[in-house]
């Protein structure tokens, strides 16, 4: 399915840098990052525990949806997403700038 730019121009998604990530208690696979934009901090939850500890996380910059609907994963409020890519053998990698980029910096 195609979407045209102006659908796309709509997607608000940006670098951010995750400033505290832990595992949720009780759950399996889900880690709950604190990541700064810049001008705000959000919360995001991420079933990313199978192929990153939360602490490797941390201090790192990675690409962001920050205007999808808002979810809760065992109660805790999801305010923007990570983006990740995964592959046939489900290896999933999270998507990072190639050169460092300020907080906040939109993807285009």
């Amino acid at each position: 399915m195609e979407i045209s730019f102006e659908e796309f121009q709509k997607l608000d998604m940006r670098v951010g840098k995750v400033i505290e990530a832990n595992q949720i208690s009780g759950s399996r696979n889900l880690i709950r990052m604190i990541v700064d934009f810049g001008t705000e901090k959000r919360q995001a939850v991420a079933g990313l525990l199978q192929w990153y500890k939360p602490e490797d996380l941390v201090g790192k910059k990675y690409a962001f949806i920050l205007n999808l609907q808002r979810r809760r994963f065992m109660g805790v409020e999801s305010q923007c997403m990570i983006l990740a890519a995964e592959d046939d053998e489900e290896n999933v990698v999270c998507l990072q700038p190639e050169k460092d980029v300020a907080e906040g910096s939109k993807i285009h």
